[in-house]
């Protein structure tokens, strides 16, 4: 993740690229129940920050390069899509087609994930910097002030931007060490 970006425009067909890699991540039942809010001119990008981090909290946020990114894109999904592909004929069988409930894994979460992750990996392919981060209390806000439809749900917000070459600071979780590979990988049982 990279929070020191310049504040240098992002071409259009770059950001446009990097989000139709995004949309290719896998999908489940290949709903394709995601959107991209993309906010690239400094006026909304500026709406964005005023909705989700007012001043005075803007003046002493710890990463002031975070805020100069020229373009945010926000991951939506819809996750409604879902149970309407999942009651469809080739997809009856799994009893996922009456209500978002029914599901014992959420896939609109781990197909948001997924393209997110696209993202990230395109942006960096680029050249870019990226950084993924949650809207947390500020969805709703965020929703009503770029007239998001009520049915979606914001995920992450990843900004994008030229990186400054001075590195960054590293965030609060950085020291925190990998576990080891071989405390993830379990070989034929647990």
């Amino acid at each position: 993740m990279v929070r020191n970006l310049r504040s240098d425009p992002l071409d259009e067909g770059l950001v446009d690229r990097l989000v139709d890699l995004a949309r290719r991540a896998p999908s489940a039942g290949n709903t394709q129940a995601l959107d991209f809010l993309v906010l690239d001119t400094p006026a909304d990008v500026e709406r964005y920050w005023d909705t989700t981090l007012p001043e005075p909290g803007r003046s002493r946020f710890r990463w002031a390069g975070l805020l100069r990114a020229p373009v945010l894109v926000i991951v939506t999904v819809r996750p409604q899509s879902y149970v309407e592909r999942y009651s469809e004929a080739d997809k009856l069988h799994s009893g996922l087609g009456d209500d978002v409930g029914q599901w014992p894994v959420p896939y609109w979460w781990v197909d948001a994930g997924a393209a997110s992750q696209n993202l990230l990996l395109a942006a960096v392919d680029a050249g870019l910097g990226a950084c993924l981060f949650g809207l947390f209390e500020h969805e709703s806000g965020v929703a009503t002030v770029f007239g998001v439809p009520a049915d979606r749900r914001l995920v992450a917000t990843i900004a994008l931007g030229w990186p400054v070459d001075d590195p960054d600071e590293p965030g609060r979780s950085a020291a925190r060490p990998r576990r080891p590979l071989s405390g993830v990988i379990h070989r034929g049982h647990w």
